[in-house]
């Protein structure tokens, strides 16, 4: 596994320990792609982008086009990552390949509801999706 992947199974479990269910590799909308989205239990979307070193969080130029597409976002590095480099007003999480810890919660946008609907089914399909080619690759 890549670093950024280990960082995101870190997310996925940590966000278990929160009562979220997540995806990895979601895409929210044409162009975009999130390395973890949590569903909590109260409806709400969470964002993580997972950055492994200074060089992957300068070369990402997409992040502010998530926003949109939750009620928090968040980045997810581990404990050497320069955390100073991070925009304020976003969440942080130091994850490692086991678990992570929300240090900063990120600021509160909540989604229109049309568009919590959309994504929430989105959500739905791609993780039953991803369930059945584990359950049935052939189908």
């Amino acid at each position: 596994m890549q670093p950024g992947q280990l960082l995101a199974r870190g997310v996925a479990r940590a966000l278990g320990s929160y009562g979220f269910v997540s995806v990895e590799e979601f895409v929210p909308a044409r162009g975009l792609r999130v390395d973890v989205i949590g569903l909590g239990p109260k409806g709400e979307i969470w964002v993580f982008e997972c950055k492994s070193s200074r060089a992957d969080f300068q070369s990402d130029n997409k992040w502010q086009g998530y926003l949109d597409w939750c009620d928090r976002y968040f980045w997810a590095v581990d404990a050497d990552f320069p955390t100073d480099l991070l925009p304020d007003g976003t969440g942080l999480m130091i994850a490692d390949a086991y678990g992570g810890e929300i240090i900063r919660m990120g600021a509160e946008a909540k989604l229109a509801a049309p568009r919590r609907k959309v994504l929430t089914h989105k959500f739905a399909t791609h993780a039953a999706r991803r369930l059945q080619a584990l359950r049935d690759p052939r189908a």
